[in-house]
């Protein structure tokens, strides 16, 4: 997928428990859209240009995700949730 493809917001629900683990700072695994799987610290959702990104904790460093590259976050606390669109 090419970063300059158009943004497509995901759903509602989706965005509040990627708000939740932020606020707690939760490990998440991701699982992403071009098959990499990650285990990272939720911080932060920001936007910037029309484009939501998730700011993660992952070997030290800050990282960006696009929400619509994530196919799916899980942690024990709230379970698997697959992203769908909005």
């Amino acid at each position: 997928m090419s970063m300059n493809e158009t943004y497509q917001p995901i759903n509602c629900d989706d965005y509040d428990n990627l708000e939740l683990a932020c606020q707690h700072h939760l490990v998440l695994t991701l699982e992403l859209k071009d098959g990499e799987v990650l285990q990272a610290k939720a911080s932060d959702l920001l936007s910037r240009k029309n484009v939501e990104y998730l700011v993660v904790e992952a070997g030290g460093e800050s990282r960006e995700v696009r929400l619509d590259r994530i196919t799916s976050f899980s942690h024990p606390q709230i379970g698997t949730v697959v992203v769908s669109e909005s």
